[in-house]
């Protein structure tokens, strides 16, 4: 069996590569670096390194992972054990850690993200129930690094299992407080968790430390915690198996540069018919094929239906919560349409060279947008946003 580790994963450039093709590498060995903005990556199998190229690293093993057999992180340092780890934020773009933690918050707030809220996945909200003082844990170190006072766990109120293993186990510390978040997407989104808890309305390109907060995702806190007090390096990942395969299941510590293609068959293998292999979720993943590897942001493998035949002249409307032009052109093609064209949410506004959302989780109607389209020839429309 095989692993293959891409050399870029997450926000930032590509790593450089420590090692080549024949070298013995163990669990938890570094085996490439950040070059700039990045994080460190480690091989998450014991074997023989059997290709090195700018791209990617393959660790050839014999298919057994001992999860408490790895090198061990040096140090005790907790912003370094952090960097040291290549933790990235686990739930979205992947950016390092370590960087966002050296922030100060002595009159802010420390958030942990248990929003879940891209349809189908369920492996944080697996997480909140089996161990849910991890997190916890996780919050404290970060709490004390950054000097926040306080700490909110976000989190929806339709979770009541998991809410309530997590209320329980912050009765042990006296500045952690569960927040509730309404049942809307994308609640997730650090913007919509800084309104819906703080009461501040960040604008569109505004950073959370801007409100005096940093947000992470449950599964980084895990990753933070299991650095500092087990020395461990980011070499697993929790993913959702969802869709159209026969036993849909969570899966927690995947090897990272594990193949897909395993955990699908581990599921019963699929239900026929079925369409594409969605990376990510329903919202903001992306097409995928059965040979691609888990990385440190992958959270959900979904088998879609098939697309439906539609040689319509479609448009779209694009939307930064939800999905783009090239995944809506994606779409489209899939289905045998022709593209007409393409606008914007009217919600969207251009900042630095991006399109973000004024308002994410608050929909405005798109009736403007869709007479937009029908001009431009279009017989129906894909869209992408959020709520509408």
């Amino acid at each position: 069996m095989k692993v293959v580790l891409p050399l870029r994963q997450h926000v930032g450039a590509p790593c450089k590569p420590i090692v080549e093709a024949g070298d013995e590498v163990k669990r938890g060995q570094l085996i490439a670096e950040p070059t700039g903005l990045g994080a460190n990556i480690h091989a998450s199998v014991t074997g023989s390194v059997s290709f090195v190229d700018e791209n990617k690293i393959e660790i050839e093993y014999d298919g057994k992972v001992d999860f408490n057999d790895y090198v061990r992180l040096e140090g005790e340092d907790h912003l370094e054990l952090i960097q040291k780890a290549g933790i990235v934020g686990a739930g979205g773009a992947g950016f390092p850690a370590h960087v966002k933690y050296k922030s100060r918050l002595e009159d802010g707030v420390f958030i942990a993200n248990a929003a879940e809220c891209e349809p189908l996945l369920s492996h944080n909200m697996n997480l909140i129930l089996h161990d849910p003082d991890i997190i916890l844990r996780g919050m404290k170190y970060v709490m004390d690094i950054t000097g926040a006072p306080k700490g909110y766990v976000a989190i929806k109120p339709k979770h009541q299992k998991e809410m309530i293993a997590i209320a329980k186990a912050a009765k042990k510390y006296d500045n952690i407080q569960i927040k509730f978040l309404p049942d809307m997407y994308p609640a997730g989104d650090e913007r919509v968790i800084i309104r819906e808890l703080i009461g501040i309305e960040l604008p569109p390109g505004a950073l959370p430390i801007e409100a005096k907060t940093i947000v992470s995702n449950v599964e980084t806190l895990k990753n933070v915690a299991r650095a500092i007090e087990d020395k461990m390096p980011v070499i697993t990942k929790d993913i959702t198996v969802a869709g159209r395969v026969n036993e849909p299941k969570v899966f927690m510590d995947v090897p990272i540069g594990a193949c897909i293609k395993d955990y699908i068959d581990a599921c019963g293998g699929y239900i026929e018919p079925h369409g594409e292999i969605l990376l990510g979720g329903p919202f903001t993943g992306k097409h995928g094929e059965e040979n691609a590897p888990v990385v440190k942001t992958l959270g959900g493998i979904i088998v879609s239906m098939p697309f439906i035949e539609d040689h319509r002249k479609v448009g779209f409307i694009e939307c930064e919560c939800g999905a783009q032009y090239d995944r809506l052109a994606q779409v489209a093609n899939d289905m045998g349409a022709e593209i007409v064209g393409s606008v914007k949410c009217k919600r969207m506004k251009e900042v630095n060279g991006r399109f973000r959302c004024e308002l994410p989780g608050i929909c405005p109607g798109q009736a403007e947008k869709v007479l937009q389209l029908k001009k431009m020839g279009a017989e129906a429309v894909i869209v992408g946003t959020c709520e509408d």
